[in-house]
Protein backbone atom coordinates (compact mmCIF):
# COMPACT_ATOMS: atom_id res chain seq x y z
CA UNK A 1 0.00 0.00 0.00
CA UNK A 2 2.87 2.37 0.82
CA UNK A 3 4.56 1.63 -2.52
CA UNK A 4 1.29 2.19 -4.37
CA UNK A 5 0.78 5.52 -2.63
CA UNK A 6 4.34 6.58 -3.47
CA UNK A 7 3.89 5.59 -7.11
CA UNK A 8 0.61 7.50 -7.39
CA UNK A 9 2.15 10.56 -5.76
CA UNK A 10 5.15 10.42 -8.12
CA UNK A 11 2.86 10.04 -11.13
CA UNK A 12 0.70 12.94 -9.98
CA UNK A 13 3.79 15.11 -9.48
CA UNK A 14 5.20 14.28 -12.91
CA UNK A 15 1.83 15.01 -14.49
CA UNK A 16 1.83 18.54 -13.11
CA UNK A 17 5.49 19.06 -13.99
CA UNK A 18 4.85 18.05 -17.60
CA UNK A 19 1.71 20.17 -17.68
CA UNK A 20 3.66 23.20 -16.43
CA UNK A 21 6.45 22.73 -18.99
CA UNK A 22 4.14 21.90 -21.90
CA UNK A 23 3.79 25.55 -23.11
CA UNK A 24 7.58 25.94 -23.17
CA UNK A 25 8.03 22.65 -25.02
CA UNK A 26 5.32 23.61 -27.51
CA UNK A 27 6.99 27.00 -28.07
CA UNK A 28 10.33 25.33 -28.85
CA UNK A 29 8.63 22.80 -31.14
CA UNK A 30 6.76 25.56 -32.99
CA UNK A 31 9.98 27.54 -33.45
CA UNK A 32 11.38 24.65 -35.52
CA UNK A 33 8.42 24.63 -37.93
CA UNK A 34 7.74 26.70 -41.01
CA UNK A 35 5.15 29.46 -40.77
CA UNK A 36 2.69 27.38 -42.81
CA UNK A 37 3.03 24.35 -40.53
CA UNK A 38 2.89 26.52 -37.38
CA UNK A 39 -0.44 28.06 -38.44
CA UNK A 40 -2.08 24.73 -39.28
CA UNK A 41 -5.28 23.93 -37.37
CA UNK A 42 -5.42 21.30 -35.98
CA UNK A 43 -1.68 21.30 -35.22
CA UNK A 44 0.58 18.99 -37.20
CA UNK A 45 3.34 16.95 -35.62
CA UNK A 46 4.95 14.99 -38.46
CA UNK A 47 6.57 17.99 -40.14
CA UNK A 48 10.15 18.77 -41.23
CA UNK A 49 12.07 20.79 -38.63
CA UNK A 50 14.72 23.41 -39.24
CA UNK A 51 16.52 26.34 -37.59
CA UNK A 52 15.61 28.83 -40.32
CA UNK A 53 13.39 30.82 -37.97
CA UNK A 54 16.30 31.39 -35.57
CA UNK A 55 18.43 32.74 -38.40
CA UNK A 56 15.59 35.05 -39.39
CA UNK A 57 15.29 36.37 -35.83
CA UNK A 58 19.02 37.05 -35.65
CA UNK A 59 18.87 38.86 -39.01
CA UNK A 60 16.17 41.15 -37.60
CA UNK A 61 18.66 42.85 -35.25
CA UNK A 62 18.04 40.61 -32.25
CA UNK A 63 21.47 41.31 -30.71
CA UNK A 64 20.97 45.03 -29.78
CA UNK A 65 17.72 44.29 -27.95
CA UNK A 66 19.36 41.35 -26.17
CA UNK A 67 22.26 43.56 -25.04
CA UNK A 68 19.84 46.24 -23.81
CA UNK A 69 17.93 43.68 -21.76
CA UNK A 70 21.13 42.26 -20.32
CA UNK A 71 22.47 45.69 -19.39
CA UNK A 72 19.21 46.88 -17.82
CA UNK A 73 18.61 43.63 -15.90
CA UNK A 74 22.18 43.15 -14.64
CA UNK A 75 22.66 46.82 -13.72
CA UNK A 76 19.36 47.00 -11.87
CA UNK A 77 20.14 43.76 -10.01
CA UNK A 78 23.53 45.06 -8.87
CA UNK A 79 21.90 48.31 -7.77
CA UNK A 80 19.20 46.45 -5.84
CA UNK A 81 21.73 44.28 -4.00
CA UNK A 82 23.99 47.24 -3.22
CA UNK A 83 21.13 49.08 -1.50
CA UNK A 84 18.98 46.23 -0.16
CA UNK A 85 21.76 44.38 1.70
CA UNK A 86 22.84 47.23 4.02
CA UNK A 87 19.25 48.48 4.39
CA UNK A 88 17.90 45.05 5.32
CA UNK A 89 20.85 44.39 7.64
CA UNK A 90 20.24 47.66 9.44
CA UNK A 91 16.56 46.82 9.89
CA UNK A 92 17.52 43.36 11.13
CA UNK A 93 20.22 44.06 13.72
CA UNK A 94 19.51 47.61 14.84
CA UNK A 95 16.53 48.45 17.08
CA UNK A 96 14.28 50.48 14.79
CA UNK A 97 11.20 52.04 16.29
CA UNK A 98 8.02 50.71 14.67
CA UNK A 99 10.01 48.54 12.25
CA UNK A 100 6.81 47.04 10.83
CA UNK A 101 5.73 50.52 9.75
CA UNK A 102 9.06 50.99 8.01
CA UNK A 103 8.70 47.67 6.20
CA UNK A 104 5.14 48.50 5.25
CA UNK A 105 6.34 51.80 3.79
CA UNK A 106 8.83 49.92 1.64
CA UNK A 107 6.29 47.48 0.27
CA UNK A 108 3.58 50.15 -0.12
CA UNK A 109 5.60 51.69 -2.93
CA UNK A 110 4.55 48.64 -5.00
CA UNK A 111 0.85 49.31 -4.40
CA UNK A 112 0.69 52.07 -7.00
CA UNK A 113 0.01 50.69 -10.49
CA UNK A 114 2.77 51.44 -12.95
CA UNK A 115 0.20 52.91 -15.34
CA UNK A 116 -0.64 55.58 -12.74
CA UNK A 117 3.00 56.68 -12.52
CA UNK A 118 3.91 56.50 -16.19
CA UNK A 119 2.99 60.11 -17.08
CA UNK A 120 5.13 61.72 -14.33
CA UNK A 121 8.00 59.39 -15.18
CA UNK A 122 7.68 60.17 -18.88
CA UNK A 123 7.77 63.95 -18.40
CA UNK A 124 10.59 63.77 -15.85
CA UNK A 125 12.76 61.69 -18.16
CA UNK A 126 11.86 63.90 -21.11
CA UNK A 127 12.83 67.05 -19.18
CA UNK A 128 16.24 65.70 -18.16
CA UNK A 129 16.88 64.12 -21.55
CA UNK A 130 16.80 60.46 -20.49
CA UNK A 131 13.99 59.16 -22.66
CA UNK A 132 15.07 56.12 -24.71
CA UNK A 133 18.02 55.62 -22.35
CA UNK A 134 18.86 52.12 -21.10
CA UNK A 135 20.59 53.46 -17.96
CA UNK A 136 17.44 55.30 -16.91
CA UNK A 137 15.48 52.11 -17.52
CA UNK A 138 17.88 50.17 -15.28
CA UNK A 139 17.45 52.74 -12.49
CA UNK A 140 13.67 52.45 -12.71
CA UNK A 141 13.85 48.65 -12.60
CA UNK A 142 16.08 48.86 -9.54
CA UNK A 143 13.64 51.17 -7.78
CA UNK A 144 10.74 48.83 -8.58
CA UNK A 145 12.48 45.71 -7.25
CA UNK A 146 14.11 47.28 -4.19
CA UNK A 147 11.16 46.92 -1.74
CA UNK A 148 10.79 43.18 -2.33
CA UNK A 149 14.55 42.73 -2.05
CA UNK A 150 14.65 44.53 1.32
CA UNK A 151 11.83 42.37 2.69
CA UNK A 152 13.47 39.15 1.53
CA UNK A 153 16.98 40.05 2.68
CA UNK A 154 15.74 41.08 6.12
CA UNK A 155 14.11 37.68 6.57
CA UNK A 156 17.40 36.01 5.65
CA UNK A 157 19.40 38.20 8.04
CA UNK A 158 16.95 37.40 10.85
CA UNK A 159 17.93 33.73 10.52
CA UNK A 160 21.62 34.44 11.23
CA UNK A 161 22.51 33.57 14.86
CA UNK A 162 23.37 36.70 16.81
CA UNK A 163 26.21 34.82 18.54
CA UNK A 164 28.19 34.91 15.28
CA UNK A 165 28.09 38.68 14.93
CA UNK A 166 28.68 39.19 18.65
CA UNK A 167 31.78 36.98 18.49
CA UNK A 168 33.05 39.05 15.56
CA UNK A 169 32.48 42.28 17.45
CA UNK A 170 34.42 40.90 20.43
CA UNK A 171 37.32 40.15 18.06
CA UNK A 172 37.26 43.76 16.86
CA UNK A 173 35.31 43.43 13.59
CA UNK A 174 33.78 46.68 12.39
CA UNK A 175 30.44 46.87 10.59
CA UNK A 176 31.93 46.40 7.11
CA UNK A 177 33.89 43.30 8.14
CA UNK A 178 30.87 42.01 10.05
CA UNK A 179 28.68 42.18 6.94
CA UNK A 180 31.16 41.08 4.27
CA UNK A 181 33.08 38.34 6.12
CA UNK A 182 30.66 36.99 8.71
CA UNK A 183 27.09 37.48 7.60
CA UNK A 184 27.12 37.47 3.78
CA UNK A 185 28.80 34.03 3.47
CA UNK A 186 26.00 32.60 5.61
CA UNK A 187 23.18 34.25 3.66
CA UNK A 188 24.82 33.78 0.22
CA UNK A 189 21.98 31.47 -0.92
CA UNK A 190 19.49 34.18 0.05
CA UNK A 191 21.47 36.80 -1.88
CA UNK A 192 21.43 34.49 -4.91
CA UNK A 193 17.66 34.08 -4.63
CA UNK A 194 17.09 37.84 -4.37
CA UNK A 195 19.47 38.51 -7.28
CA UNK A 196 17.76 35.96 -9.53
CA UNK A 197 14.26 37.21 -8.70
CA UNK A 198 15.29 40.82 -9.32
CA UNK A 199 16.93 39.81 -12.60
CA UNK A 200 13.82 37.95 -13.79
CA UNK A 201 11.48 40.81 -12.85
CA UNK A 202 13.67 43.29 -14.76
CA UNK A 203 14.10 40.94 -17.71
CA UNK A 204 10.35 40.41 -18.12
CA UNK A 205 9.26 44.04 -17.63
CA UNK A 206 7.26 45.23 -20.63
CA UNK A 207 5.24 48.35 -19.85
CA UNK A 208 8.03 50.80 -18.99
CA UNK A 209 10.23 49.51 -21.78
CA UNK A 210 7.41 50.03 -24.27
CA UNK A 211 6.49 53.58 -23.20
CA UNK A 212 9.88 55.03 -22.24
CA UNK A 213 11.98 53.67 -25.10
CA UNK A 214 11.68 53.88 -28.86
CA UNK A 215 14.72 52.34 -30.52
CA UNK A 216 18.11 52.84 -28.88
CA UNK A 217 17.13 51.44 -25.46
CA UNK A 218 14.32 49.05 -26.42
CA UNK A 219 14.51 45.69 -24.67
CA UNK A 220 13.38 42.21 -25.66
CA UNK A 221 9.73 42.19 -24.44
CA UNK A 222 8.63 45.08 -26.73
CA UNK A 223 10.79 43.62 -29.49
CA UNK A 224 8.88 40.33 -29.29
CA UNK A 225 5.60 42.17 -29.70
CA UNK A 226 6.84 43.53 -33.05
CA UNK A 227 6.38 40.07 -34.58
CA UNK A 228 2.61 40.51 -34.35
CA UNK A 229 1.48 43.24 -36.74
CA UNK A 230 -1.21 44.03 -39.27
CA UNK A 231 0.04 41.37 -41.65
CA UNK A 232 -0.73 38.63 -39.14
CA UNK A 233 0.84 36.58 -36.37
CA UNK A 234 4.12 35.00 -37.39
CA UNK A 235 3.97 32.14 -34.91
CA UNK A 236 7.11 30.25 -35.90
CA UNK A 237 9.46 33.22 -35.88
CA UNK A 238 7.78 34.60 -32.74
CA UNK A 239 8.32 31.26 -31.01
CA UNK A 240 11.96 31.28 -32.09
CA UNK A 241 12.46 34.81 -30.76
CA UNK A 242 10.70 33.90 -27.50
CA UNK A 243 12.88 30.82 -27.08
CA UNK A 244 16.01 32.91 -27.56
CA UNK A 245 14.69 35.49 -25.09
CA UNK A 246 13.92 32.85 -22.45
CA UNK A 247 17.30 31.13 -22.74
CA UNK A 248 19.37 33.63 -20.65
CA UNK A 249 16.92 33.40 -17.74
CA UNK A 250 16.86 29.60 -17.92
CA UNK A 251 20.67 29.58 -17.99
CA UNK A 252 20.87 31.90 -14.97
CA UNK A 253 18.35 29.78 -13.06
CA UNK A 254 20.21 26.58 -13.90
CA UNK A 255 23.54 28.04 -12.80
CA UNK A 256 22.10 29.25 -9.49
CA UNK A 257 19.63 26.44 -8.83
CA UNK A 258 21.40 25.04 -5.76
CA UNK A 259 21.84 28.45 -4.19
CA UNK A 260 18.29 29.41 -5.16
CA UNK A 261 16.69 26.38 -3.50
CA UNK A 262 18.77 26.84 -0.36
CA UNK A 263 18.00 30.55 -0.31
CA UNK A 264 14.25 30.12 -0.64
CA UNK A 265 14.37 27.47 2.10
CA UNK A 266 16.44 29.65 4.48
CA UNK A 267 13.68 32.05 5.31
CA UNK A 268 10.36 33.33 4.13
CA UNK A 269 8.93 36.81 3.82
CA UNK A 270 7.34 37.19 7.20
Amino acid sequence: MRKLTGALLSGFTWFWILLAFFPIGWMVFTSLKTETDAATIPPTFAVPLSFDQYREVWDRDFAPYLLNSLFASITSTILVLAIAIPAAYGLSIRPVRKVQDVLFFFISTRFLPVAAAILPLYFILKTIGLLDNVTALALLYGAMNLPIAVWMMRSFFNDVPREITEAGQVDGANLRVEITRLVLPIVAPGVAAVALISFIFAWNEYFLALILTSDAARTLPPYLASFVDGRGQFLAVLSAASTMAVFPVVLAGWAAQKQLVRGLAMGAVK
